[in-house]
């Protein structure tokens, strides 16, 4: 039997770091039932570097490529995990017994269309998963944004699992550059077109220029937060120039979404993103309950707040209190300094 986990791209080429992270789990579920552990993604072979999955134990790798397919398409994608799952595996390894992937907007829907079309049960945002007997798994899942973790057993044939993205310590991840080529001697990478029909292609979705250059806000070490304290739109520069100099991306809070400042894409919270950097640091942010479930896997919080009773003051590692318009040019200057 194999466990089968879904890898997610960057832009640049090299998988995702949520990926990798629900790879660990995939990794962890593998060992407890004595299964092998497999990895596939849409794309080309040449994606991901096939030695950054031996580190992680992946035995097989498998490039799906659909035919006429351009872009992100969920149900292509779930068409595609499901003829692996019915059959063997390119390249050997034993029938499928779990489906993996990051609790992702992409992992979550592709994982929902893999449930639908497979009539199994689907659980989300786990951060442990254990074989405990024949089509029986003993899981730990996250709910309520985080806040609580609940003990679950998943009873079926074929488990569909999404993996939290602070279920991993980024620390203990492993990584998968993109590679030069198409196989290595140790692991080689087999390529699976799925036969998809014309309405499994029907919704497809393309990133835009600006969303698909830099790091993506799931993945980055480095978080530069903005709040209502910034003041307005064209009070984010001095963000985006600090978040440069320290190689990181911005991410908002809930309300600058909503008086549109930024985009939704750069929201950090429950309704947002989750994210994992090293450092999080968060400007005028007053951190309301759904904003700190989207934060509270970071290393560490570095919070720049007026108001020394702001409830992120609170949570934080370290805090300055203080203006961040005066803060934050003192800190670029430090640095460009340095």
């Amino acid at each position: 039997m194999t466990v089968l986990c879904l890898i997610e791209t960057e832009p640049a080429g090299g998988a995702a770091d949520a990926s990798m992270r629900a790879l660990a789990v995939a990794a962890e579920l593998a060992k407890s039932a004595g299964e092998d552990l497999a990895a596939a993604w849409v794309g080309s072979a040449e994606a991901i570097d096939p030695e950054g999955l031996v580190s992680a134990g992946v035995v097989a790798a498998i490039a799906i490529s659909p035919a006429g397919l351009s872009g992100y398409a969920p149900l292509a994608w779930a068409r595609a995990l499901a003829g692996l799952a019915a059959g063997e595996l390119p390249g050997g390894g034993g029938p499928v017994s779990a489906v993996v992937a990051a609790a992702t907007d992409h992992g979550n829907e592709v994982l929902a269309h893999l449930g639908a079309i497979t009539g199994q049960p689907m659980a989300a945002n786990c951060v442990s998963a254990a074989r405990t007997g024949p089509d029986q798994y003993r899981l730990v899942r996250q709910r309520w944004a985080g806040s609580l973790l609940e003990d679950a057993v998943l009873e079926a044939p074929l488990a569909l699992l999404t993996v939290a993205a602070d279920a991993v310590p980024a620390d203990m991840v492993a990584t998968a550059a993109p590679s030069g080529t198409a196989q290595t001697a140790s692991l080689r990478v087999e390529r699976y077109e799925p036969e998809l029909t014309d309405d499994d292609v029907l919704v497809q979705a393309t990133e835009s220029t600006d969303r698909r250059s830099g790091v993506s806000l799931a993945s980055a070490r480095v978080v530069v937060g903005g709040g209502r304290g910034v003041g307005g739109p064209e009070g984010f520069a001095v963000l985006e120039e600090l978040a440069g100099l320290l190689g990181g991306v911005v991410g908002v809070s809930r309300v600058v979404t909503s008086e549109g400042w930024r985009p939704h894409r750069q929201q950090v919270g429950q309704t947002g993103t989750k994210i994992t950097p090293e450092l999080y640091l968060a400007c005028g942010i007053s951190g309301a309950i759904q904003h700190m479930a989207g934060c509270q896997g970071a290393k560490t919080i570095v919070a720049i707040n007026t108001d020394a009773g702001a409830p992120i003051v609170a949570k934080a590692d370290y805090a300055v209190i203080g203006d961040l318009h005066e803060v934050l040019p003192a800190l670029i200057a430090a640095l460009k300094e340095r």
